[in-house]
């Protein structure tokens, strides 16, 4: 049902609206940084399914961005956002200034990410997930949901994530909703506006070799890999960040003589996008 959700900009606001919303109910937050899409979209469906109240955040969080990546850049566009929403019957946006959640600056308390922090993702943008985790940190301080929802496609944030709410007894479920893909297979991002015709065109080989590591589930790590970069091989506007096969458990790398569920991991820049994906194989 069509409502117009209330868009309030401060901390002080959205704690009010959210202390009278939790007396009919429970309260969901899906955490975004807006340039809402399909897969935004199918958060806030699964957060309406199993809470009363839905609360989406659009924060361009400068901690989570380097000194090179597209920070300025970066999409905003609250108003066709809130008409997104607004379709979807969303109750409560809360979209702060940088100034509103950092007053004094970049904060100085950070949560740490520990070791898995520092890879893959980790290891190409350094601290990016400690400036990740400290955000969501403080929108849970803020928002106190009863469940956080958040999209597999970004894989390594949901470990970090659900591992945090596990270490620091955050009362909060964290509910994950599988990655939602154009037809041809690319997995909806933000940043996919950035890619021209033929970019998007060559993009599909994240997708493409993410189902050849799942035809060759019974080569061993090594075949999967193998499988999965002839792909790159193939398409020169792709340049390959990283192929990996980790341990859904512990988010680490596993050798070739591992058997069982394993979730494997790709980024490549097309062109000057950077873009990832993954998918969940079971190595037998």
């Amino acid at each position: 049902m069509s409502t117009t959700p209330v868009v309030v900009h401060t901390i002080a606001e959205i704690r009010g609206h959210v202390a009278s919303a939790r007396r009919t109910g429970h309260v969901a937050v899906v955490p975004t940084m807006g340039a809402l899409h399909d897969g935004h979209l199918a958060l806030v469906d699964r957060a309406l399914e199993v809470a009363e109240t839905v609360v989406v955040t659009i924060f361009v969080n400068p901690l989570q961005f380097g000194a090179n990546e597209d920070l300025d850049r970066y999409p905003r566009t609250l108003e066709a956002d809130v008409e997104k929403l607004a379709a979807k019957g969303v109750h409560l946006v809360f979209a702060p200034s940088v100034d509103a959640m950092y007053p004094d600056g970049p904060s100085q308390t950070r949560v740490t990410a520990g070791q898995v922090g520092g890879l893959y993702e980790g290891k190409t943008r350094p601290k990016h997930f400690d400036g990740m985790l400290t955000v969501v940190t403080k929108l849970f301080n803020i928002v106190t949901p009863d469940i956080a929802v958040f999209g597999q496609k970004d894989a390594q944030q949901v470990f970090l994530v659900r591992r945090m709410v596990k270490d620091l007894d955050l009362p909060i479920e964290i509910e994950v909703v599988e990655t939602v893909r154009e037809n041809e297979g690319l997995a909806l991002s933000s940043r996919n506006v950035y890619l021209t015709p033929e970019e998007r065109r060559a993009a599909l080989a994240l997708s493409v070799s993410l189902e050849a590591a799942s035809s060759a589930a019974d080569r061993g790590v090594d075949g999967v890999v193998r499988a999965a970069q002839a792909v790159f091989a193939e398409e020169p506007l792709v340049t390959l960040d990283y192929l990996v096969v980790v341990d859904p458990e512990t988010f680490l790398p596993v050798d070739d003589g591992y058997r069982g569920p394993a979730t494997v991991l790709v980024a490549a820049r097309v062109g000057s996008t950077r873009l990832i994906d993954n998918d969940t194989i079971h190595l037998y």
